[in-house]
């Protein structure tokens, strides 16, 4: 019997009109081309997702039989891409891009896409989030299209583990992704790793090693209910104090001195605690226990150009129709600005009537 797809959950999207009663009360807002919000906040970080395909299949954001994707002509053209980020460069304060997926390595078109975006007066800083399969291949081009930074989202270097976690036996592609990208002068390049009860998390000090051996700066992720399945249960995940605890056997973290300005990792100093040798940083993402939403300064599209103001939205708003429809840039600017006006204080994990989103991470872009 064939494997149950699961369709792909999408909110609603809002009217693209900016007076249309489904978007914000913005009659409060402050004469600011900023991403501003009711809470002070402004966005100059932009995730952008330009797929919500991707090539694994992780436990804790796709089922086995994978979802119901995108088809090509939902998916924002290169043009559109480009110019929604420049619409974000020139009038909103958009400062950094970083293009998620899915896997957006399985756009053929990446590195047209970071060469338009390279292009742009001011030049915004250019990272990627991938799992790094095929990019010793294209490592270098990317490179020289202008990504300045990459992020590989890798949870095991254990071949049984990985594959256990991602559903397929390709670890040595990731591994090669990533000497690929180091050969090609990509820096920093960090390492996301997702850790879950009894299956990795006994891993954790072998895995710091590996990356503080390689000069790879290791993020730890609290797992966020964002899976597929909904099966993610608050009770069971390994928290940020689970991870001091696991790594103090052989680690001394020291918390670092500089202020986090926005950015959702929160730094360490390692150094070895038998020698006391200083090895290098490790980040905790701790999203779920120690949220950071009062310093949020991240706006988001997704692959079919809808902006998200939180990971954990359950509306959005459609910018791609406003695109393909003949709008100007400043009226979809201004509809930009009104979808960010009605951000959210926090993403409300804490809070007893919390939804779990519809859409899974692939299909949201991290």
């Amino acid at each position: 019997m064939a494997s149950r797809r699961i369709s792909l959950g999408m909110p609603t999207p809002r009217r693209t009109d900016e007076t249309a009663t489904e978007l914000p009360d913005t009659s409060e807002r402050p004469d600011t081309p900023a991403l501003a919000d009711r809470f002070g906040r402004e966005a100059t970080d932009l995730r952008l997702s330009l797929t919500d395909f991707c090539n694994l299949r992780c436990t804790y954001c796709m089922p086995a039989s994978g979802l119901t994707f995108l088809g090509k002509k939902q998916l924002l053209s290169v043009d559109e891409v480009v110019r929604l980020v420049r619409i974000g460069v020139e009038r909103l304060g958009i400062e950094q891009v970083r293009f998620t997926g899915g896997e957006p390595l399985t756009r053929p078109d990446l590195e047209e896409i970071i060469a338009g975006v390279a292009s742009l007066d001011p030049r915004p800083d250019i990272s990627l989030t991938t799992n790094a399969i095929g990019l010793d291949h294209r490592a270098a081009r990317l490179r020289a299209a202008g990504l300045d930074r990459i992020n590989v989202s890798l949870d095991s270097v254990v071949s049984e583990t990985f594959e256990r976690l991602s559903r397929r036996p390709l670890l040595h592609r990731v591994l090669a992704g990533i000497d690929g990208a180091r050969a090609a002068g990509l820096d920093p390049i960090k390492v996301n790793a997702v850790l879950l009860p009894g299956v990795n998390d006994q891993e954790l000090p072998d895995l710091l090693d590996w990356c503080l051996e390689r000069e790879l700066q290791l993020r730890v992720i609290e797992q966020m209910p964002l899976d597929a399945d909904h099966i993610w249960d608050r009770s069971s995940m390994i928290t940020a104090g689970d991870v001091h605890e696991m790594l103090a056997p052989r680690y001394v973290l020291t918390p670092v001195t500089e202020a986090r300005e926005g950015a959702p990792a929160e730094l360490f100093e390692v150094a070895d605690r038998a020698t006391g040798r200083h090895r290098g940083r490790v980040g905790v993402i701790a999203s779920v226990t120690r949220p950071f939403c009062a310093d949020c300064r991240r706006t988001r599209l997704t692959a079919e150009g809808r902006v998200r103001t939180c990971l954990f939205s359950r509306e959005e708003t459609d910018l791609r129709g406003a695109l393909r429809s003949g709008a100007d840039d400043e009226a979809i600017a201004g509809i930009w600005r009104a979808a960010q006006w009605g951000k959210k204080a926090g993403h409300g994990m804490d809070r007893a009537d919390f939804v779990q989103p519809e859409r899974p991470m692939s299909a949201i872009g991290g």
